[in-house]
């Protein structure tokens, strides 16, 4: 082996970071075009302005992407997946359903207001191919189960007040997903207050009550 010649140590030592700022360069391309997504709109955002905003060519974004619709899928991917990873660690938690479904919810409400979160709200999924919307809506059903069966376990244990579980569930998930719209980063409450206050507000009716509310006069 001569000098000029790596070791077989170094050699996949580059390998890996070679990966590994592929990695980081893919994961750039994602989260500038997530931000211009949500700022102008997926129709109005091209790849040319996602490469402008990069500082890179245009024919750099397609070494990672095939496609601007791919680039959708995999913002909108990365957003669930965060959602799903929070409601699966609420649910593997300990308390009671309602101490769960607050935990999933705060950290739900706070992806919403993080660039991949706003992608899922702010762009239909019939802007993506048949297959894609097949795999999303499989992540979106799993994320609907783990926030039914919170709703379920607090029934059960009394932390929950009866209810219809699957009206609850949308409700929530439309209350949360609607975060998306009207966040500013720039506003008077930080991501963290809106998590808590819109969960705090959501959670109130859900509550036991002391005492049954007087329904309104038809």
């Amino acid at each position: 082996m001569t000098e000029s010649q790596p070791s077989e140590k170094d050699l996949w030592q580059s390998q890996g970071q070679r990966r590994r700022n592929r990695e980081l360069k893919r994961e750039a391309v994602l989260k500038t075009a997530a931000r211009l997504f949500n700022e102008k709109g997926f129709h109005a955002t091209s790849l040319d302005d996602v490469a402008r905003q990069l500082n890179v060519s245009k024919p750099t974004i397609y070494h990672y992407f095939k496609c601007k619709d791919e680039v959708l899928f995999e913002c909108c991917r990365v957003g669930l997946e965060m959602i799903e990873a929070a409601a699966a660690e609420a649910v593997a938690s300990k308390g009671t359903g309602l101490d769960r479904l607050r935990a999933l919810m705060e950290k739900y409400a706070e992806v919403m207001t993080m660039d991949f979160g706003k992608s899922v709200t702010r762009t239909s999924d019939a802007e993506l191919s048949p297959e894609s919307r097949i795999i999303l809506r499989q992540v979106k059903s799993q994320i609907d189960h783990a926030l039914r069966a919170s709703i379920e376990a607090g029934i059960a244990d009394g932390s929950i007040r009866p209810c219809d579980v699957r009206n609850a569930a949308f409700t929530i998930a439309g209350a949360l997903n609607w975060i998306a719209r009207w966040y500013e980063p720039d506003g008077p409450l930080s991501a963290a207050e809106v998590a808590r206050q819109t969960t705090d507000f959501l959670i109130d009716g859900l509550a036991p009550r002391s005492r049954a509310r007087p329904r309104p006069a038809r």
